[in-house]
């Protein structure tokens, strides 16, 4: 294994000897690095990858993740991730997130309206992010973590399984996740 320290775009291998991997990209038979970092070349497997002292935070299956709902219709949310649970940074990959009326609660559900509204912030998991990010909030832990009155934009308090408006005095229904009101991202 060699281990020196790379700039993006300088050349590092060719196709013939290494296996292009993480950090580096293929042009004309040639090898290059693609991030700033440790050159790693790894005789026995015959792989070369750049590693990031600063990797990018790109989002995989199982991630837990904080999004806001962006739109509602009967079978789906459509949701822009913000950021991923213990990572400060930003997300580098697709933003743009979608939640199925299936994935929202363990018990039926036939109105994603019911369990989501515009504006929530949420707590999902991914479940796929090819082709495109999908999230689910069924586990007790997932679900809305904030939330405003539709009407008056007054933060909700939470009243039993349900979301309560001290200003409008309206109860309102989410699938909330048992945190509700006391996370800080």
């Amino acid at each position: 294994m060699t281990d020196r320290q790379v700039l993006p775009g300088d050349e590092i291998a060719v196709e013939e000897e290494y296996v292009s991997s993480d950090g580096t990209y293929v042009r004309n038979g040639k090898i290059y690095a693609s991030q700033l970092g440790t050159l790693v070349l790894d005789d026995n497997e015959s792989i070369a990858k750049v590693v990031s002292p600063n990797p990018p935070n790109i989002l995989k299956e199982g991630d837990i993740i904080y999004a806001t709902i962006d739109d509602t219709r009967k079978t789906m949310a459509t949701a822009t991730a913000l950021v991923a649970e213990g990572n400060r940074r930003a997300i580098a990959s697709s933003t743009d997130a979608t939640l199925h009326v299936s994935k929202i609660s363990p018990d039926y559900t036939d109105n994603v309206g019911d369990e989501v509204r515009k504006g929530d912030l949420i707590r999902a998991r991914v479940i796929s992010t090819k082709p495109s990010l999908q999230l689910t909030t069924k586990d007790v832990h997932l679900g809305v973590v904030r939330a405003q009155c539709g009407m008056c934009k007054t933060e909700l308090e939470r009243k039993g399984k349900n979301l309560y408006c001290p200003k409008c005095r309206r109860s309102q229904p989410r699938k909330l996740a048992d945190d509700y009101g006391d996370v800080k991202i």
